[in-house]
C-alpha cells in the first residue's frame, strides 16, 4: 500500500526524523492560507499523487511570494501530472502539500528495502540525491552504499557511522545523520514498511539534516496490525480494476501488455509474467486467484481481465494443490459462456484433479486452446494475442 508525501511525513515525526514544517491542501485558498500559517518567504507547491518525479513533471514548485503560492496552485491543482511512474495517462492532482523553504547545501539519496537474497532489511545511501535511483544504479554502480541491518540485534552505532561517513558527513552533521537512520529504521520497523526512500535527504547551511521527500510503502499483508494506516489508503490513486480484485481476495496489479493472466500462486504467477516476455509477449496483469479460490473468484478474475481493452488473449495458468484444476476448469468454462468470451483463451493446468479438469475443457464445446506445459502455454498465447 502507497500513502501521500504528507501522510509519510506524518508518521515520521514520531520517530524524531527532522523535517519541515508543511500543511495539505485542495483548494487554492487553502494553500495560500496554509503558507500565510507557516510563514517565512520560501514556500515549495508539491503536487500529492502516488508517483515519483513529480518535480520534472511540473508538480513541485518553489514559491518566493503569496502570489506565486496562488499562481503554482492554480496551475497544479487538478492537473493530469504524467511522469516516469503515472504511464502517459498520469494522474490528476487532487491534493496539494504546502512545505516551508530551506537553503540547502547538498542532496543525497537514502533507502531501505528488504534484501531478499539475505532475508535482511538494506540501508542504501548516496551522494547522488535528487535524481533517479534507478538510474544512479545503472550509470555509477559505485555511488550506492549498502548496509545490510540484522534484525536480531537492529540498527547500531556502527551502521549509523558507516552510512554516514559513506555520505561525507562529520562531526554534528554526522551525529544528526545518525539520529536520523536510527529514526527511519525504527519507522520501517515496527510501521511493517516494505519501502522507506527519502530523494531527497539534504544538508542545509546551518547543518541539519533533513528529509526533503518522504515515500513509504507498506506490506498488505500487514496491515491488520496498523489499522491507522490503512485508514489513510486513498482509493483515487488506485486503480478500479484493483479495488474490486481486493474485495474478492484476487491479488490484482494492471500492466501495460496485451496477454491477461490468470494463475494461482504469487511465484507462478511471476514465472507466468517472466516466460511470456521471454516468448516475446507482453503481459497485461498480474492476478493470483490464491489457492483457496472458488468457480465464484475465478468467474470475478475473468471479468476483471476483460474490464482492460487491450487484452488479446488469456492464459489461465494453474498448479493444482489445493486449488484443484477441476474447479478451476468449471469456472473457465462458465466465465467463457456467461460473458460470451471473444479473445482467445489458452489454459494449461496441472496437478491435483488435472485429468478432470482437462476433460471439463474438452467437453465444454467452448473454443479453448489446451497447453501441455508452461512453455507451450506461453508461446501459444503470445501467437493468439498476435493473431496468429
Amino acid at each position: 500500500m502507497n500513502i501521500h508525501e504528507y501522510q509519510a511525513k506524518a508518521l515520521m515525526r514520531p520517530f524524531n526524523i527532522a523535517l519541515l514544517d508543511g500543511g495539505v491542501a485542495d483548494t487554492v485558498e487553502g494553500a495560500v492560507e496554509v503558507a500565510k500559517k507557516l510563514g517565512g518567504s520560501v514556500w515549495v507547491v508539491k503536487a500529492q499523487i502516488h508517483a515519483g518525479g513529480r518535480g520534472k513533471g511540473g508538480g513541485v514548485k518553489v514559491a518566493k511570494s503569496l502570489v506565486e503560492v496562488k499562481t503554482y496552485a492554480e496551475q497544479i491543482l487538478g492537473m493530469q501530472l504524467i511522469t516516469h511512474q503515472t504511464g502517459p495517462e498520469g494522474k490528476k492532482v487532487l491534493k496539494l502539500f504546502i512545505e516551508q523553504g530551506c537553503a540547502i547545501e547538498h542532496e543525497y539519496y537514502v533507502g531501505i528495502v528488504l534484501d531478499r537474497t539475505t532475508g535482511k532489511p538494506a540501508f542504501m545511501v548516496s551522494t547522488e540525491g535528487g535524481m533517479d535511483i534507478e538510474t544512479v544504479a545503472h550509470n555509477t554502480p559505485e555511488k550506492i552504499i549498502k548496509a545490510q541491518i540484522d534484525p536480531a540485534t537492529g540498527f547500531t552505532s556502527a551502521h549509523g557511522r558507516k552510512l554516514g561517513y559513506a555520505l561525507g558527513f562529520k562531526g554534528e552533521t554526522l551525529k544528526k545523520a545518525m539520529k536520523f537512520f536510527d529514526g527511519l529504521y525504527k519507522l520501517y520497523i515496527e510501521k511493517d514498511c516494505s519501502i522507506v526512500e527519502i530523494n531527497p535527504l539534504v544538508t542545509t547551511k546551518t547543518g541539519d539534516v533533513i528529509a526533503l521527500d518522504a515515500k513509504l510503502n507498506f506490506d498488505d499483508n500487514a496491515l491488520f496490525r496498523h489499522p491507522d494506516i490503512e485508514a489513510l489508503r486513498d482509493v483515487t490513486e488506485e486503480s478500479a480494476q484493483e479495488l474490486e480484485a481486493g474485495k474478492f481476495g484476487l491479488s490484482y496489479v494492471s500492466l501495460d501488455g496485451n496477454i491477461g493472466c490468470l494463475v494461482n500462486g504469487a511465484g507462478l504467477a511471476m514465472g507466468t509474467l517472466d516466460i511470456l516476455k521471454i516468448y516475446g509477449g507482453e503481459p497485461a496483469n498480474f492476478l493470483d486467484v490464491g489457492g483457496g479460490a472458488t468457480k465464484e473468484t475465478v468467474q470475478k478474475a475473468f471479468s476483471i481481465i476483460l474490464e482492460d481493452q487491450n487484452v488479446k488473449a488469456i492464459l489461465v495458468n494453474i498448479f493444482g494443490g489445493i486449488m484443484k484444476c477441476d474447479i478451476i476448469a468449471n469456472g473457465v468454462v462458465d466465465a467463457a459462456r456467461e460473458m460470451g468470451l471473444k479473445v482467445p483463451l489458452v489454459v494449461r493446468l496441472e496437478g491435483t484433479n488435472v485429468a478432470l479438469g482437462k476433460k471439463i475443457l474438452a467437453e465444454s464445446g467452448l473454443k479453448i486452446t489446451a497447453a501441455n506445459d508452461l512453455a507451450d502455454a506461453a508461446q501459444k498465447a503470445v501467437a493468439a494475442a498476435k493473431g496468429a
